[in-house]
């Protein structure tokens, strides 16, 4: 970063984000969630009988799949947008800006707050999996890939959640989990932790980080909405100075096509 100084909001500001209004809309999400994904297992359960092995293979690939959309979604929720944006910037850009200034912060958070708004995006994809023909192979397995990445992708927090606890927070059956790298772990994760948030975005198990940090994915698309739109990744979380020593923007910009003020010039 060249000694420049990262700046952020603060704690205090954005615990105010928190209203409770949105811990009603996350209650009903939870409820809603398992009720449907309980409802899904019910209806298809002679489909995964019938194909236990088909079954297993969209579960599988779900589990890759959602740490890809989590990574993705994460991404996008670190890098882009303002706190102070109408129903988006409360509800889902200020718990990951909260979580760079106070890393703590989660493990003080129930289980409502922990996975609400995580149900809550994840009940269309419910929706869609219903949707799929369970009674043939493909219409299986498409069916449990989706409820799969759904159920994963509301499991994303609570990994996450784990990876900050202290040891003696996480039970035996966690730690090992951790350590086999079948969910997120706390040396893993700490990566993404070091200034300035950019890399290794996947939270629910990180085995997509490695692969796609050396490929520059996200490097890459930074570059290409910077390019396109002159916007500037982490204004919101870091602040201005610090967000444009780090950003990939494209080689000698025009001045006039950088935003400094929160839009395009």
């Amino acid at each position: 970063m060249g000694g420049t100084a990262i700046r952020q909001k603060s704690a205090q500001e954005l615990r105010q984000g928190y209203s409770p209004a949105f811990r009603q809309v996350e209650i009903w999400s939870i409820v809603s969630f398992w009720l449907g994904l309980a409802y899904l297992i019910w209806q298809g359960r002679a489909d995964i009988a019938r194909s236990p092995w088909v079954a297993l293979g969209g579960v599988v690939f779900a589990y890759v799949g959602a740490d890809f959309i989590s990574g993705f979604v994460h991404w996008m929720a670190d890098t882009w947008g303002r706190v102070d944006m109408p129903v988006v910037g409360k509800a889902l850009l200020r718990p990951f800006r909260l979580h760079h200034v106070d890393p703590k912060e989660i493990t003080r958070h129930d289980y409502i707050e922990t996975n609400g708004a995580n149900c809550m995006i994840s009940l269309p994809g419910i929706g869609l999996s219903l949707w799929c023909d369970w009674d043939t192979d493909l219409g299986l397995f498409f069916g449990l890939f989706w409820a799969g990445v759904m159920l994963f992708i509301m499991m994303t927090n609570q990994f996450h959640k784990w990876a900050h606890q202290d040891a003696a927070e996480r039970t035996p059956v966690i730690r090992a989990l951790q350590a086999s790298r079948l969910i997120l772990s706390p040396a893993h994760h700490a990566v993404h932790h070091t200034a300035p948030f950019a890399t290794y975005y996947g939270i629910t198990h990180g085995w997509l980080n490695w692969p796609l940090a050396k490929l520059g994915f996200f490097r890459g698309l930074e570059r290409a909405v910077t390019a396109l739109f002159g916007l500037i990744p982490r204004r919101d979380d870091i602040g201005l100075e610090a967000a444009l020593a780090h950003a990939p923007l494209p080689a000698e910009p025009e001045p006039a096509a950088i935003a400094v003020d929160g839009a395009p010039r």
